[in-house]
């Protein structure tokens, strides 16, 4: 628990030593002799949990808490009163302003020590639900409610966020009729805080292709803008992105991508899967990075696999990680079953050393089928994994 602050708030220098001593085996502890230091050591870095006087010199503990609720970024500090004062109508003040607890002096150490104790779980636990919360949202704003449909084609997504997931992020738009650009990506980063910049940059790529599609349709001129966007907005500048931006054009049967150091697709048909080898450099490193355009023919019966690093960094029972061999051998495998992103995610986990995913898993499947007019068999599927977006179309 030596991560959680505490700040002890009392002017009696004997009790505020042996508070500081006991409480600092397991916390971090600032102190203060009155509330106006108090609010000075607030304003350095907030604290976990406050324990303070009320009868004080200079602003006693009711002037304090009532400074704190005045405040958005205070209000829900947990906070424990401690004073000699044991009449009921100074208790009652203290519950009426939001004070969390309340104990009379003289008290037994190891009693503050479990009510300390307690306090901070239920902060933990409120902040714990209220992230799953806040990243559930973001993950849902991160992916799309349907996916492009051609003749000739069929579509499978998958999404798999990790608790409250990270940067991993899916797009696409209908640049004109019958072309597709779609945006696979990873922000870096891990929770709420990837969450959060995955959230701002698609914000930033839904822009620069509204605006940019107008005048041209390479996705490295694109992604060009995008990095230079990304270098040049203070906000954004310690942000750094892995990207795949690709053009489908069904009507050909033809996808030009460029790559910012994303995992590379994977081509697969009956007989082979196939790396799509070139990749450029990752977004947010250099404000001068130049990004390539190339362009693959998608052939009869044949399908390009994109997806992000969880996949291929899961843990197998070999003790060695999926990798993009062990990858590509399950896609071979799984290329003709009626759902083959769902049998690949299970055989994956199958030969897994836990059985679930340790990080997000993100997949999207295009498959080019053997006739324009051959339809996709069976109904909309959903994994069986919790917490998943799949959509079949």
């Amino acid at each position: 628990m030596a991560s959680y602050s505490i700040l002890v708030v009392e002017d009696e220098h004997t009790l505020l030593r042996l508070l500081e001593y006991r409480l600092s085996k397991q916390y971090d502890v600032r102190t203060a002799a009155n509330g106006e230091e108090a609010l000075d050591k607030i304003a350095e870095r907030l604290p976990d949990l406050i324990i303070s006087d009320i009868m004080m010199p200079r602003m006693d503990g009711f002037a304090l808490q009532a400074a704190l609720q005045e405040r958005k970024e205070t209000r829900a500090i947990p906070f424990i009163f401690l004073t000699a004062k044991a009449d009921e109508q100074s208790r009652l003040k203290g519950m009426r302003t939001g004070v969390d607890d309340y104990i009379t002096k003289p008290f037994d150490i190891e009693q503050l020590l479990t009510r300390v104790e307690r306090l901070l779980e239920r902060a933990n636990l409120y902040q714990t639900q209220l992230d799953a919360r806040i990243g559930e949202d973001f993950s849902k704003r991160l992916m799309p409610k349907s996916l492009p449909q051609a003749p000739g084609y069929r579509t499978f997504f998958h999404n798999h966020p990790r608790e409250h997931g990270g940067g991993d992020l899916f797009d696409w738009t209908e640049a004109e009729p019958g072309v597709y650009f779609i945006t696979i990506g990873d922000v870096m980063g891990k929770g709420l805080q990837a969450k959060f910049y995955a959230f701002s940059f698609l914000a930033y790529m839904r822009s620069i292709l509204h605006a940019m599609l107008k005048t041209t349709h390479s996705p490295a001129e694109l992604m060009t803008r995008v990095n230079q966007v990304l270098m040049e907005d203070p906000p954004m500048e310690e942000t750094f992105a892995s990207l795949l931006l690709m053009r489908w054009e069904p009507q050909e049967n033809r996808i030009t991508y460029t790559n910012a150091g994303h995992c590379r697709p994977l081509l697969v048909t009956r007989e082979e899967t196939k790396v799509v080898t070139y990749s450029d450099l990752v977004l947010g490193l250099n404000p001068h990075a130049q990004f390539k355009d190339t362009t693959i023919e998608m052939p009869p019966h044949s399908a390009l696999v994109t997806y992000t690093d969880g996949l291929v960094e899961q843990q197998m029972r070999s003790g060695e990680m999926l990798g993009e061999p062990g990858l590509m051998k399950v896609l071979s495998e799984a290329f003709d079953q009626p759902k083959p992103v769902e049998w690949m995610l299970e055989e994956v986990l199958n030969n897994s050393i836990q059985p679930e995913f340790q990080d997000d898993i993100l997949v999207f499947w295009l498959e080019r089928l053997q006739k324009v007019d051959e339809r996709p068999s069976g109904p909309r599927w959903f994994s069986p994994f919790l917490d998943v977006t799949d959509i079949h179309r």
